[in-house]
């Protein structure tokens, strides 16, 4: 496996984060979404820049090559990226008995199974157990549901968010405690 390095993103760093973002969306969903709800896809998940302004979005390189990227939140949104059409709740939460929440996880196509998810969990498991939290959330794709599986976390409960055109792409609420 490579040696692949880690560092917090910049605001320098949002286009390639977009872009690698698109990729992975278009290309990781197609095994388990239709074509029309991949294209629905990209008005639900996406970058929040909240979470670069917060420096607690992680990037994995790979000789400085952006290959995966994701964060964690003490705010109370749980899911969805700037233009997406998810309503978003910037409130902090309070680690005494709200859960952290997981965020924007996405891996290169080219690079997907190499371990770069685990390594990107694992970094925000880390961050914010040392913030105080001892449970953490996140709201799943299907592509993403087996890795978070494999990561020690249980489906709470399946949803379905719907694009702007109706199209409905099914989505899974699951926790885990640190």
């Amino acid at each position: 496996m490579a040696e692949f390095t880690h560092a917090l993103a910049t605001e320098a760093d949002l286009p390639r984060l977009r872009a690698l973002m698109t990729r992975a969306i278009d290309e990781l969903q197609r095994e388990f979404l239709s074509p029309e709800q991949v294209s629905a896809s990209h008005q639900i998940m996406g970058l929040d820049t909240q979470l670069v302004k917060d420096r607690t979005y992680f990037m994995i390189l790979d000789s400085g090559v952006l290959v995966g990227c994701g964060g964690w939140s003490w705010r109370a949104t749980l899911f969805g990226g700037d233009d997406s059409i998810v309503a978003r709740e910037p409130l902090p939460l309070d680690p005494a008995k709200d859960a952290a929440k997981i965020r924007a996880m996405y891996v290169d196509p080219a690079h997907a199974r190499r371990g770069i998810g685990r390594r990107i969990m694992a970094l925000c498991e880390d961050a914010a157990s040392a913030a105080g939290f001892t449970r953490v959330e996140l709201m799943a794709t299907l592509a993403g549901q087996p890795l978070y599986t494999a990561c020690g976390y249980e489906p709470i409960e399946a949803v379905e968010a719907t694009s702007r055109e109706g199209v409905t792409v099914p989505i899974i609420r699951m926790g885990k405690v640190l």
